[in-house]
């Protein structure tokens, strides 16, 4: 089996989860290859010195080697943290001199800063968290920055939005290195989703729209994100809340940023895309599951929202995950 060693960068102030989380995707993989070898991404840490950090929550992190002599000999994990607001500038003049050489560089969240901080970012695409896209636009105009994706891929380098995206991020590379079926094992190991496409919402529906405080209406939201196929009318919601139609679509404009029919709209498309890329359902079947009750309805919706009808979706889809089957 190609092994694929992974060198993780850390330094105080790095966010732990941007480090672990990718950390244990990786080490978890192996154990599902068809050979199960667990040392199939070895992994070794490295800070500048070899000296213990301490992560932005206070844990402290001991690295395997000093940054200092250590060859990168294909993957190179860059995290983030509050360490990248002022990183130290021998971090910075190291990664310029040697993650060129990475045949696969990742970054995580605010790692992004500090690839561009060493020029590595300049004429390609990239993300971060969104908090701080602004601040790596402005910074870094070189930088085509996207604050939109989970995360981004252009040609060998990869970077990935905020903390858990990371564990995406890696995620997807060893889906493109052993398959969907040893990606989606980890996946149920560590409980989280198979997000296979770097061009998902940093948000999901859920998350772009606020949690409303009242119970009655934070049910109704949960009853929408369970149920797209239902009866999703104000009126219906409404009662199910227990309110007039017009207290409750009052109430939840105010309590959640958005009409309700806003939110159903974003719920039913989000679960629509998910089946198009992860079923083999045809449009007709997903029309019905999401409940736009006809093809030409969710047609409409994806074509105004998305700019592509759902077939032609679910083709370019496809197109970007075959883009990256080939293993580095």
């Amino acid at each position: 089996m190609t092994k694929r060693p992974v060198l993780v960068v850390l330094f105080d102030g790095v966010q732990s989860l941007d480090v672990t989380g990718p950390v244990e995707v990786f080490s978890a993989a192996g154990h599902f290859t068809a050979d199960a070898d667990a040392d199939a991404y070895p992994i070794r840490t490295a800070s500048l010195d070899g000296a213990p950090v301490r992560t932005a929550s206070g844990l402290r992190l001991t690295p395997d080697t000093p940054l200092a002599g250590t060859e990168v000999e294909h993957t190179l994990l860059v995290p983030g943290g509050e360490g990248t607001r002022a990183p130290d500038p021998r971090l910075v003049d190291w990664l310029r001199e040697h993650a060129p050489r990475a045949r696969r560089l990742l970054s995580v969240c605010t790692g992004a800063l500090l690839l561009a901080e060493a020029g590595l970012l300049d004429g390609r695409r990239a993300t971060t968290h969104w908090a701080h896209c602004d601040r790596l636009a402005r910074r870094h105009p070189a930088v085509d920055v996207d604050p939109d994706p989970i995360f981004v891929r252009d040609g060998r380098i990869a970077t990935s939005a905020g903390v858990t995206a990371g564990i995406d991020l890696a995620l997807s590379l060893v889906e493109e290195d052993h398959g969907r079926e040893v990606a989606l094992a980890v996946a149920r190991v560590l409980v989280v989703f198979l997000r296979r496409p770097g061009n998902q919402a940093q948000f999901s529906a859920q998350l772009a729209a606020q949690t409303a405080r009242r119970e009655p209406l934070r049910e109704v939201q949960r009853w929408i994100s369970e149920h797209p196929e239902g009866d999703l009318s104000v009126e219906a919601l409404a009662a199910r809340a227990r309110l007039s139609p017009r207290h409750f679509a009052r109430a939840f404009r105010i309590e959640t940023g958005m009409t309700p029919g806003r939110y159903v709209e974003r719920i039913r498309l989000e679960h629509a895309r998910r089946l198009l890329e992860d079923s083999r359902d045809g449009v007709e079947e997903i029309s019905r599951a999401c409940g736009y009750g006809t093809p030409e309805a969710m047609r409409r919706a994806f074509v105004r929202t998305l700019g592509a009808a759902p077939a032609e979706y679910r083709r370019r889809f496809r197109g970007h995950v075959s883009a990256h089957t080939e293993s580095p």
